[in-house]
């Protein structure tokens, strides 16, 4: 698309009297609160080095030390030193597997993900291929399941490391992670397990020690926090290798200066997210459940893609659309002040299917027909009755033009 193109598309959303914004996969509005409390810290305070020995490195240790502490409080780590601040949830997955398994490939040459991961891990998982690792993908059923008999029969001596998601950042599928942990470790104790949790974090109630993982990513953004910062949970003991060079800070696996306002940022959002955990979850559950309950009932044709109920992330909407080209139906739909996405974040741009719902069985032209919505702690029932009145319409309109 031009840009002459995008100037006409932008121009003829003026005047929209309401919008809704439902693409948190690819990015979210940070938190008001969260700006405020970001912003004295790029002039006024703690913006010196926390490895240098004066008050502003100090004052600086100090907000880095009491977010480690916070986050490690609230996904059940052992120690603050646990915590490991980088610049995204992306850096945290290539230091998990990467790191991971140079550090330990001397333990074998076997590294096992599902096929439906999130794309980044894929693609590392693709590179190490590449390097002469043996990659292993386990299916999944039709809900995102990962099957853990075929798991259980890849595990073996030679397997260094599992990297499997908590919850499937598209069709939101909570993975039974504390009985595929104790499953794989029973078999071979000393591989490493990882999880990327940024889906899960300020959604889903875990605890990294209950449930015996080694590694954890897990992301700012995905909690409405400011984009540039992530955090990888290593635990007491994890060998892992740091892949770039540098002087160090107060992170062993990830050298330069900390970005102090952003874990900041990342701090006040974490507290906005558990502060009224079980009460926000409750709610986004509710809207989620409204909207999924509207659009089937209101759209004929329509598919919901991964589980129903409490096996789902309380934020996640995932519906195919039959007859109906995705990608069209996001720009109808942003025409009329709502804003989603359509198959997977990180593929629309080549125009292909999602591997996930590739994964769990959709065919080529129920993948393409996939729109992802997640829902906020701040959206509103007013929200999602303005989605269930403009998406029905937008579908019929995209429907009585289309050749199918």
């Amino acid at each position: 698309m031009s840009f002459e193109s995008v100037k006409d598309i932008l121009k003829a959303h003026e005047g929209l009297k309401k919008e809704v914004y439902l693409d948190l996969e690819n990015s979210s509005p940070v938190f008001p609160e969260v700006v405020e409390e970001m912003l004295p810290y790029f002039s006024l305070k703690s913006y010196g080095n926390p490895t240098i020995t004066h008050k502003y490195g100090w004052e600086a240790y100090e907000v880095i030390m009491e977010t480690s502490k916070l986050i490690s409080s609230f996904i059940g780590a052992s120690s603050p030193e646990e915590i490991n601040f980088m610049n995204s949830e992306v850096e945290a997955n290539n230091v998990a597997l990467i790191g991971g398994v140079l550090a330990n490939k001397g333990k074998g040459k076997k590294v096992i993900i599902s096929n439906s991961e999130p794309v980044t891990i894929d693609l590392i998982a693709q590179m190490l291929s590449e390097k002469g690792f043996q990659v292993v993908k386990i299916p999944v059923d039709r809900e995102g399941f990962v099957q853990q008999d075929k798991l259980l029969k890849s595990v073996d001596r030679d397997t260094i490391l599992i990297s499997i998601a908590m919850v499937n950042p598209e069709i939101g599928t909570i993975q039974p992670l504390k009985s595929i942990v104790e499953a794989v470790k029973d078999k071979n104790p000393n591989l490493i397990f990882h999880t990327d949790a940024s889906d899960a974090y300020g959604k889903v109630d875990f605890n990294v020690k209950n449930l015996g993982i080694d590694l954890a990513t897990i992301s700012s953004y995905k909690i409405q926090g400011p984009r540039g910062v992530g955090v990888l949970y290593v635990r007491e003991g994890v060998k892992v290798k740091r892949l770039i060079e540098g002087p160090l800070g107060t992170q062993q696996l990830w050298p330069g200066i900390e970005n102090t306002p952003m874990i900041v940022g990342f701090r006040k959002a974490s507290e906005i997210c558990f502060k009224n955990f079980r009460e926000d979850i409750w709610q986004m559950k509710y809207l989620r459940d409204k909207l999924i309950k509207g659009i089937l009932e209101e759209v004929e044709d329509t598919i919901l893609n991964g589980p129903y109920g409490d096996k789902r992330a309380p934020d996640n909407v995932n519906i195919s659309f039959l007859h109906c080209e995705g990608e069209s139906l996001t720009i109808e739909l942003s025409l009329r002040g709502v804003y989603v996405s359509s198959g997977s974040a990180c593929t629309r741009r080549m125009l292909q299917p999602s591997h996930i719902l590739i994964a769990i069985g959709r065919k080529f032209e129920e993948a393409h027909g996939s729109i992802l919505m997640k829902i906020s702690r701040r959206h509103t029932e007013e929200d999602i009755d303005y989605v269930l009145t403009q998406l029905p319409e937008a579908v019929k309109r995209l429907r009585s033009i289309s050749p199918v």
